[in-house]
């Protein structure tokens, strides 16, 4: 079967992370009275990394009650978007190449990620990506985040595709491929640029591990 979307994630993916989401989850949980000294700092900072991909603000009510969690979640995001804006965020190398390279070859690019509207608009405009994606999606009030396939559904709905097996999905977390396999997706690809080791996507259930994103015109073209 010809396929005719690609879903995307971001940080991890096709942006480099380089450790921004943590050293924003410290600010973030500062904020709220947790610091680095603090007993469960450390078992707080292991939750983040086990759900990376995830959206935010889920991460964070699994961590703290709600009025603190909406606290912490607005400054995660502040935070974020500061050291993207600051020049700290950079594209993994040949994504925006391997993005054209499918939509040349007719294949529609949309970019998930777990973070808020804002956040991903930040990125966006410090890659000079705004025009680049053919859709750019985010968790919302109807839109649930990661590891629900929402995202790539919505996608799915919004560009016209006909049959969820002319997707192919890529991430770098076991959330992505969980996302991507409930989705129906016929190729849920894991990549090794990001959170997730290529032990852990193969347990996720992964048709695929890449190096990184730059090879995946090879696949699917």
């Amino acid at each position: 079967m010809t396929l005719s979307l690609a879903a995307l994630d971001m940080a991890g993916t096709t942006v480099a992370d380089d450790g921004l989401v943590e050293r924003a989850f410290t600010e973030a949980i500062a904020s709220v009275g947790v610091s680095t000294s603090d007993d469960r700092f450390p078992a707080m900072l292991d939750h983040v990394r086990r759900t990376m991909g995830q959206s935010k603000i889920v991460v964070f009510r699994a961590l703290l009650p709600e009025s603190s969690a909406q606290q912490a979640n607005s400054a995660f995001e502040a935070a974020y978007s500061r050291l993207v804006s600051s020049g700290l965020c950079e594209p993994i190398p040949g994504a925006e190449s391997a993005i054209k390279s499918l939509q040349s070859a007719g294949i529609r690019v949309v970019l998930t990620t777990g973070f808020s509207r804002p956040t991903q608009e930040a990125i966006l405009a410090a890659l000079g990506w705004q025009s680049l994606p053919d859709l750019a999606l985010t968790p919302s009030s109807s839109v649930r985040g990661r590891p629900y396939p929402d995202m790539i559904l919505t996608a799915a709905l919004q560009l016209g595709i006909d049959d969820v097996r002319e997707i192919a999905a890529v991430g770098d977390t076991p959330s992505d491929i969980l996302s991507s396999l409930r989705s129906g997706a016929s190729i849920s690809a894991g990549v090794l640029t990001g959170a997730g080791t290529r032990a852990q996507l193969e347990e996720a259930g992964a048709t695929h591990i890449l190096d990184s994103i730059r090879d995946l015109p090879a696949l699917l073209v």
